[in-house]
């Protein structure tokens, strides 16, 4: 078997004093220098990065240890993680070691035998406490490259149990970290509030450098957002900033401090950040924790005098180091635009919003808009189309969660509903799935943007490619790209010899799906039938048969 290196417990490593133990509740999973190719907190799409990712010199297979005494609390296989190992601790926090490239002990063979059993490669289990006890410092799994994963890391998320929030790694470990470097800032961006402020003669948002050749003004009400992140020396990588605090004219307005945050609100980070901006106030809607205005004008400044406004910024990282940032924004009486829209295509931040045009609706509960949303909408009919296409907004706005929406179709080319589909739209005009079905001559979906939508038909089934088909008999490994240009791989299936093979996807971003032969369920020395059926999110589905020699 070479799926799950198995790999016998070992005793404690890492010997911790009781001082030691009151600095750090855990030792560090590796016995080689910390170093970091991801922080806590980083601004990523629609979330939150939740944990620290730990460098392993870009090669996998280098042992994971237990941070604390514990036990093994659940164990998973997916697409998305890859290997995965959660490991509960007596001190009352619950580490998630993702992309992992295998587990250890009687761990692994229990995870490959329900994979055979289920007949699939994603799994997930839940033992008891008393089944896989950990000690501090012993082997529990082999650092790896699977899942959503780029590089070779080990992807770590540290539970506070008695909330459940996510927490900041990284204080843990803060005494085998070596770090001087400060966060350095690289912009700054006013948000100009609509009807009630202007920067530069401008209503739009509006990005600065750190010293701008020409004087900055503005009136009226203004938001503050900077661009900056952390760094580490010996390395190369830019990370996330912990702590930002705005003040102006000496007077903090706003803080955030990003150590940590639950499921529910990383969502939230939609709101927070405009593209790597990071905002200095805060939008109406938010209740992101980390966020904290003190001026009653929720960190947003009233300038409404002809004279400087100071503004400093302090940036930190999660091991005290300090920068600051200042520059100033003159005063400057003008006028401030009102702002000119339908109040039918105006989507309240503090309501229950429902949007209905013909073919067209959408219901948008309250706590799902950050702030008002003024919509650009417009609606295109071309011949033909399935369904009208529907522009609820030309630039994206996110949702805090899924809304209902039905879209009504015109035309139906294919008597077979399940092959319709809601799809977004991008600004290039290419068309990606979001789902749905069918109903009544509408099709249902939950959306989590206000975006461009329509419904379109997918009946072309995916495209099975063998790679080196040639060498699966001397490599004992069988690869494929399986490819859908509409829909995406919804499932996968091979068999052997009329025998379940388990096939999976060890790395999402490559995509490929593999099988390595082991003789205890595939018989070795002769020749073998292959079958394998790839199917795609509208079911359509494609089987091919192969030969091949082990």
């Amino acid at each position: 078997m070479n799926r799950f290196l198995r790999v016998l417990p070992v005793c404690a490593l890492f010997a911790v004093s009781g001082v030691q133990a009151q600095e750090s509740a855990f030792v560090p999973p590796f016995d080689f220098p910390l170093t970091f190719s991801g922080n806590f907190g980083e601004i990523r799409a629609n979330h939150f990065h939740g944990g620290l990712d730990f460098k392993t010199g870009g090669s996998i297979g280098k042992p994971v240890r237990a941070l604390a005494d514990g036990h093994v609390s659940r164990i998973r296989v997916t697409h998305g993680s890859g290997y995965v190992l959660h490991v509960t601790y007596d001190n009352g926090y619950t580490t998630i070691n993702r992309h992992l490239s295998a587990f250890v002990g009687e761990m692994a063979q229990r995870v490959e035998d329900l994979q055979y059993a289920r007949e699939s490669w994603e799994v997930d289990i839940t033992p008891r406490p008393d089944e896989y006890p950990v000690r501090a410092g012993q082997v529990i799994a082999l650092s790896g490259n699977t899942g959503y994963s780029f590089g070779p890391h080990l992807h770590l998320d540290v539970i506070e149990d008695k909330t459940g929030d996510s927490v900041d790694p990284l204080p843990f470990f803060r005494k085998y970290v070596k770090d001087h470097t400060a966060p350095r800032a690289q912009g700054i961006m006013l948000f100009p509030q609509p009807g009630e402020g202007v920067v530069n003669g401008s209503t739009e948002p509006q990005t600065f450098a750190l010293r701008p050749q020409k004087t900055v003004t503005a009136w009226g009400l203004v938001g503050i957002g900077i661009r900056a992140y952390d760094y580490m020396e010996g390395v190369s990588n830019k990370y996330g900033v912990r702590t930002v605090v705005l003040e102006v004219d000496s007077q903090e307005v706003f803080r955030s401090e990003v150590d940590r945050f639950s499921d529910e609100e990383t969502r939230y980070i939609n709101s927070w950040t405009y593209g790597q901006y990071m905002k200095s106030f805060i939008d109406p809607g938010n209740r992101l924790r980390m966020l904290h205005a003190s001026n009653g004008q929720r960190g947003l400044v009233l300038i409404d005098e002809e004279r400087p406004y100071h503004f400093r910024y302090t940036l930190s990282d999660a091991l005290g180091n300090t920068s600051h940032v200042s520059f100033t924004v003159q005063g400057r009486q003008m006028p401030v635009p009102r702002v000119e829209h339908r109040d039918k295509y105006i989507l309240r931040w503090n309501r229950v919003n429902v949007f209905q045009e013909p073919g067209l609706q959408l219901v948008i509960p309250r706590g799902m808009l950050y702030e008002d949303a003024r919509l650009d909408y417009a609606m295109r009919a071309d011949s033909g189309d399935i369904s009208l296409t529907y522009r609820l907004n030309d630039t994206a706005i996110p949702l805090h969660g899924k809304c209902p929406m039905s879209i009504a179709l015109r035309n139906r080319p294919v008597a077979d509903t399940t092959k319709y589909y809601v799809a977004g739209i991008n600004r290039r005009g290419r068309k990606y799935y979001v789902g749905g079905r069918y109903e009544n001559g509408r099709m249902q979906v939950d959306v989590r943007e206000l975006a461009t939508y329509t419904v379109a038909v997918d009946t072309v089934p995916p495209v099975l490619t063998p790679v080196n088909p040639k060498s699966w008999g001397r490599t004992g490994r069988i690869v494929f790209k399986a490819r859908d240009k509409e829909t995406g791989i919804r499932s996968y299936r091979g068999t052997i010899d009329g025998r379940y093979a388990l096939f999976g996807k060890p790395n999402s971003i490559s995509g490929n799906l593999v099988c390595r032969l082991d003789p205890r369920h595939v018989d070795k020395g002769g020749t073998h039938t292959l079958e394998m059926t790839v199917e795609d999110q509208c079911g359509n589905r494609t089987t091919e048969l192969y030969s091949f020699t082990w």
